[in-house]
C-alpha cells in the first residue's frame, strides 16, 4: 500500500513540476500525501497505543479522584455523626449535672430541715428539763423553807404559849401556816 502511495506521489510530482507555476502558501502534492501518510500513520499509532493508555490513566485519576471524593464525603459524614454524637453527649452530661445538682440541693435542705428539726427538739428537751429542774429545786426549796417556817413558827407559839407543843399539834400547826402562806402566794400572783 506504501508503495502504490509513493508511485501516486511521483505521478503527483511530476506534474506538478512540469508547471512552471508554483503556489508559494500550498506545498507540493507530493509533500501533501507524504504529510497525510505520515498524519494518518502517526494517528494511527496514537490510537493503536497512546491513547488507550492515556485513557486508561485518565480512569485511572478519574477513579482516584472519585475514591477520594467518596472518602472525603464518608469522612465528613463520620466526623457529623461523632459531632452528633459529642452535641448529645454533652447535653446529657448537661442534664445529668443539673440534675447532680439539683439532688445536692434537695438533700442539702432536707438535711438543713433534719438539722433544724433536730435542734429544735434538743433545744425543747433542754428547756424541759430545765423547767423539771427549777421545778423540783423549786419543791426542794420550798420544803426546805416550809421545814424552816414550821420550826420557827413552833418556837414562837411554844414562846407565847409559853410551852412546848407535842409532835401532831406542831405539824397540824406548819401546815396551817404554809397552807395560809400559799394562799396568800397565790393571791397575789
Amino acid at each position: 500500500m506504501l508503495h502504490v502511495l509513493a508511485l501516486l506521489a511521483q505521478e503527483t510530482t511530476s506534474e506538478v513540476v512540469e508547471t512552471a507555476d508554483k503556489n508559494p502558501i500550498l506545498p507540493d502534492l507530493a509533500e501533501l500525501i507524504f504529510g497525510g501518510l505520515a498524519f494518518v500513520i502517526v494517528f494511527w499509532a496514537l490510537a493503536k497505543f497512546a491513547f488507550p493508555a492515556l485513557n486508561k490513566m485518565l480512569d485511572e485519576r478519574t477513579a482516584k479522584v472519585q475514591g477520594d471524593l467518596e472518602k472525603a464525603e464518608t469522612a465528613k459524614s463520620e466526623a457529623d455523626s461523632v459531632l452528633a454524637d459529642y452535641r448529645a453527649q454533652l447535653a446529657g452530661a448537661r442534664e445529668e449535672s443539673n440534675r447532680i445538682i439539683e439532688e445536692s440541693r434537695k438533700t442539702a435542705d432536707q438535711l438543713r430541715r433534719d438539722l433544724q428539726t433536730k435542734a429544735e427538739q434538743e433545744a425543747e428537751a433542754t428547756v424541759g428539763r430545765a423547767q423539771e429542774e427549777i421545778r423540783a429545786e423549786r419543791d426542794r426549796v420550798f420544803n426546805d423553807l416550809r421545814a424552816q417556817v414550821g420550826e420557827i413558827a413552833v418556837e414562837l407559839a411554844g414562846r407565847v404559849v409559853g410551852q412546848s407543843l407535842d409532835k401532831s399539834t406542831h405539824d397540824k400547826l406548819i401546815d396551817d401556816y404554809i397552807e395560809q402562806v400559799a394562799a396568800g402566794e397565790k393571791g397575789q400572783g
